[in-house]
C-alpha cells in the first residue's frame, strides 16, 4: 500500500512540474519607419570640391604671360 502511495505522489508531482504554457507566444515588434528622404543629401558635394581645387592646384601653369610688342 505504501508502494502505491509512493507511485501516486511520484506522479502527481510530476505532472504538476509540467503545468503551463506549453508554446512559446513571442511579444509583437514594433516596426519604426524611418521618414523618406526626398532630393538625397548634399553630402557628395564636399569630395567633389576638394577633387576640383587639387585638380586645379595640379594643372595650374607656373609660367608667366608674354607681353605683346
Amino acid at each position: 500500500m505504501k508502494l502505491i502511495f509512493a507511485t501516486f505522489a511520484a506522479i502527481a508531482s510530476a505532472t504538476s512540474a509540467f503545468a503551463g504554457a506549453v508554446t512559446y507566444i513571442a511579444p509583437e515588434v514594433v516596426a519604426i519607419e524611418e521618414p523618406a528622404r526626398m532630393g538625397g543629401s548634399g553630402a557628395w558635394l564636399i569630395p567633389l570640391i576638394i577633387a576640383a581645387v587639387i585638380l586645379l592646384a595640379v594643372t595650374k601653369s607656373d609660367t608667366a604671360p608674354t607681353e605683346a610688342r
